[in-house]
């Protein structure tokens, strides 16, 4: 059994923790970094589909996800690594008035917080994404900085300069308890032997919860089950991520995109959720986004797909983080709930953590801490989650 001292010791190496790491360990402080998978981002970052958006209806979202963008869309010119960053934009298209009003009156608050976004009408939007199904288009909005990556590629990428600047990384290593002093967190335990630091950082995504209870904490994390796809490659027709907000049998939204290498990938949001662990693809989902995306786009109707799979969103009650330190347990820090968009929300979100473990929180710091605590009501529903 080996025991060893760190400054902050991270539960899981996906698209939160991986970040985090390497945004703390630039900052000068020692860390571990412990994950139950064999290997960085293979618990629900590999199953994302690459998707960075800051077109949110929530202000902490927007703020976290443009310091994302940031990072992701200059990170070869910075670090050298190609994520297979493109900057395509986002649309959010709109056939029934219900949705463009609903989307027409976001944007005041978007632009609030700085969003480039505006509403295209039919013809802009033709323009723009000139495939679409035209019978009955209004319009849409759409945000040119928004972007797509590699899941895998970025987060290796975090992974591999972390470990570079003395990052741990301990693998198929899941913490089985905590070490306590004085009510104080003070490391944790594996089956391997115990690691001592001041601060523990949950950032296990879907697992959040089960972390927490190790602790008697109930963390309101539930994992729901979305299922994705990606078609062979094709020649570049299509730039912006297009999403359908409307409802239908099975599904209350969908969205896809052409990523660099050329394949469309795309993603439904079921309805009624499908809480549990279980990412076993099923046999229902390619007939009914088939279906919607066909009657979306008539070109994709004779593109092959190659396969599909099925991750986990770790869902909150509101659509909203739970990022802020826990007040029954000093020193731990919770990253969790990310609903999904753990992958676009992650360089914002290490960037924060790393900014509360300095007691360096900017006034807009602290204004997105406010709506993403632990303890706030968990009152209402983010709009774009």
């Amino acid at each position: 059994m080996t025991s060893k001292n760190y400054d902050v010791i991270i539960i899981g190496a996906g698209s939160i923790g991986a970040p985090t790491a390497f945004f703390l360990s630039q900052a000068g402080y020692k860390v571990l970094v412990v994950e139950k998978e064999a290997s960085a981002g293979q618990g629900s970052n590999k199953r994302a589909i690459g998707g960075i958006r800051a077109t949110h209806s929530d202000p902490a979202k927007i703020r976290l996800s443009m310091r994302s963008l940031d990072i992701f869309s200059t990170w070869q010119e910075n670090y050298g690594d190609d994520i297979e960053w493109f900057k395509g934009g986002y649309t959010f298209v709109a056939y029934r008035e219900q949705e463009e009003k609903s989307l027409k009156d976001l944007l005041v608050k978007q632009k609030s917080f700085g969003l480039n976004i505006d509403w295209l009408d039919r013809k802009a939007m033709l323009v723009l994404v000139p495939d679409l199904n035209p019978d009955g288009l209004l319009g849409g909005t759409y945000c040119p900085d928004d972007g797509n990556a590699s899941p895998l590629l970025a987060n290796h990428a975090f992974f591999t300069h972390a470990e570079a600047q003395g990052v741990d990384f301990h693998f198929n290593e899941p913490v089985t308890g905590f070490i306590m002093d004085n009510g104080r967190i003070d490391g944790i335990i594996t089956e391997n032997g115990s690691y001592h630091a001041g601060i523990v950082v949950n950032a296990a995504g879907a697992w959040a919860n089960p972390v927490g209870k190790l602790l008697d904490l109930e963390i309101p994390v539930k994992p729901d089950a979305h299922e994705s796809a990606i078609t062979e490659p094709v020649a570049r027709f299509l730039d912006p991520m297009v999403v359908d907000i409307r409802p239908a049998p099975g599904s209350s939204n969908y969205y896809f995109y052409q990523h660099s290498t050329g394949q469309i990938v795309f993603c439904i949001t079921p309805s009624p959720q499908i809480w549990g662990f279980n990412t076993e693809e099923t046999s229902t989902f390619l007939p009914m986004v088939a279906k919607r995306m066909v009657d979306l786009m008539p070109r994709l109707k004779n593109i092959r797909v190659r396969r599909t799979w099925r991750g986990l969103y770790p869902m909150t009650p509101d659509g909203n983080p739970i990022i802020g330190w826990s007040q029954e347990i000093p020193g731990f820090l919770l990253a969790v709930g990310m609903c999904g968009q753990g992958f676009m929300l992650g360089p914002g979100v290490g960037e924060l953590v790393t900014h509360m473990i300095q007691g360096k929180l900017s006034p807009e710091d602290q204004e997105t801490l406010d709506i993403v605590s632990p303890y706030r009501k968990f009152a209402g529903e983010e709009l774009l989650k």
